[in-house]
């Protein structure tokens, strides 16, 4: 078993350390002067060379990929005596740091925080701004697959249960409907329609997020805000699970041990819920634990449209203005974030099934 999480766990270092040169290669070739974002368009030159090299930009490109793998990765070396070495402990930034062990007198090797840098618009840490949002990135994706599945898997069970009716036959069509339209046109359908159209009926907005400034109140929570993210963040998973959840509990009502209960007299109702349900739900667990990864990822568009506060919208937002180190850790957050579930996952699927583990 140890050996199993040890691959799963390589696996997943190997996919974030390329996640990490695929972000830094690709924003070091865009076009901005970070000095200039941090100082203004009036900055002089004097200025704009102390902030480069304050940033590490005056080295070169394989110097700053270096400088970026050890700020982002949790065990890095560092000198403790040249200030101005390029890889200098500096505690303004490593506020959160524990001295592992030395390689020589000037060298160690340090456990800390990943430091991710600072915006260019507002100087505060990356960290600090995703920390800020993540929260509701988090509600939402969490009631998302929430719905997702509390929908998906009675739908699921009863077009299963009806086979070929036209309940299972509108269950399909929808299902694929749902899995066919991208999140960001169906965010803006259902904003368009639930929350302008039929606003006065439905009283829901077409943006807004879980807290809303008052001037009277401060921050007044508004929980009708997250209902029509979270349909539209919920819609993909929901069509997979109706699919799965039918096609795996039809497979297993086949089963030689269904038959036998039938024929003890047992009710329907008893023989889904006590006995089928049980082992037709496996793969639709392991579907339910990987989509909330996914929809971690995914709010990126629903946030932007629906004006949520979350991960997405800080993105969105800090690429519009160039602040790079923003948009860099947010999505190396969110694919760490990935990473971690899935290894959960895989480790857990095998737990539950040996097989898995000598595959």
């Amino acid at each position: 078993m140890l050996k199993f999480i040890a691959k799963r766990t390589g696996y997943g270092f190997l996919v974030l350390l390329g996640v990490v040169v695929i972000v830094f290669f690709l924003f070091n070739v865009l076009p901005g002067d970070p000095a200039r974002m941090i100082l203004g368009q009036r900055a002089d030159v004097s200025s704009i060379e102390a902030i480069n090299k304050d940033i590490g930009r005056d080295k070169p490109l394989s110097i700053q990929f270096f400088m970026y793998l050890n700020d982002v990765s949790p065990i890095s070396i560092h000198n403790v005596k040249e200030t101005e070495s390029f890889i200098y402990l500096n505690k303004e930034k490593y506020t959160r740091y524990f001295k592992l062990f030395s390689v020589s007198a000037k060298k160690v090797i340090v456990f800390k925080q990943p430091y991710l840098r600072r915006s260019y618009q507002t100087k505060r840490e990356v960290s600090e701004i995703i920390l800020e949002a993540m929260p509701g990135t988090a509600i939402l994706a969490l009631s998302s697959i929430i719905f997702a599945s509390i929908i998906g898997i009675a739908m699921g069970i009863i077009s299963a249960v009806k086979k070929h009716t036209f309940f299972d036959n509108s269950s399909i069509v929808l299902a694929v409907l749902g899995m066919s339209v991208p999140s960001f046109f169906a965010g803006i359908i259902i904003a368009w329609i639930f929350g302008y159209l039929l606003s006065d009926y439905t009283g829901l907005n077409m943006t807004g997020s879980l807290y809303n400034i008052s001037p009277f109140e401060g921050e007044v929570l508004e929980l009708k805000n997250l209902i029509l993210p979270t349909i539209t963040l919920g819609i993909r998973p929901l069509a997979i699970i109706v699919q799965l959840t039918r096609s795996s509990l039809l497979d297993v009502l086949t089963h030689d041990y269904i038959r036998t209960a039938r024929a003890k007299g047992l009710s329907s109702f008893r023989i889904i819920t006590k006995h089928a349900l049980k082992n037709a739900l496996n793969p639709v667990v392991t579907a339910i634990s990987g989509w909330f990864a996914s929809l971690l990822a995914g709010a990126v568009f629903v946030e932007f449209i629906f004006g949520w506060k979350g991960i997405g919208k800080v993105t969105v937002d800090s690429l519009e203005k160039y602040d790079f180190p923003v948009v860099m850790g947010a999505v190396l957050i969110v694919a760490a974030i990935f990473v971690i579930i899935n290894i959960i996952v895989d480790v857990i699927y095998g737990i539950l099934d040996p097989r898995v583990r000598i595959q």
